[in-house]
């Protein structure tokens, strides 16, 4: 009888330590993924906005990617167009990440654009006005590519510092 509850004591300590090491495990993969999407989404928009090398995007976005503007868009080609608006829209860019988070395969970017109006922006002629937008984005990463956006910023303000809507 002794021998049968020491087995049984023993078989629960392995199957307890069994769980604890895969529950690390898991964490520690989730903790590696959350690390590497970080890491690849900041580079992302350090090279396509600051170091204006939009073509970046064409390796970041997956085809069926959508961004929760208005209008929407959608599409990876549609995705590249709409962030080159604001490379050839604006000189000085400065793209600031304020902070990172990410749980799982969503990040949520804190950020800061400033710059200059001096070129095309989404049809709009160069204003020569300077801008300083701070903003917050959610996306959701799969496999190494963004598949979803979604910015929150001040657009009536940014349209007041372009001198397109009195304050």
């Amino acid at each position: 009888m002794k021998k049968q509850i020491s087995f049984a004591i023993t078989a629960l300590l392995v199957l307890v330590a069994t769980a604890a090491f895969s529950q690390n495990g898991a964490l520690a993969k989730k903790a590696e993924l959350e690390k590497s999407n970080i890491k690849f989404y900041g580079n992302v928009w350090e090279v396509a906005i600051n170091e204006g090398k939009i073509d970046i995007l064409n390796t970041a976005y997956t085809e069926d990617a959508v961004l929760h503007t208005v209008p929407e868009t959608k599409g990876k080609a549609n995705c590249v167009a709409y962030y080159t608006n604001y490379v050839t829209g604006f000189s000085n860019r400065q793209f600031i990440v304020k902070e990172m988070l990410a749980s799982g395969n969503k990040i949520t970017k804190h950020w800061q654009f400033k710059g200059k109006h001096t070129g095309n922006f989404f049809g709009i002629p160069a204003t020569n006005k300077d801008v300083d937008l701070i903003g917050c984005t959610i996306a959701t990463i799969v496999n190494g590519k963004i598949t979803e956006e979604q910015d929150f910023f001040d657009n009536l303000g940014f349209l007041q510092q372009l001198g397109l809507m009195p304050k």
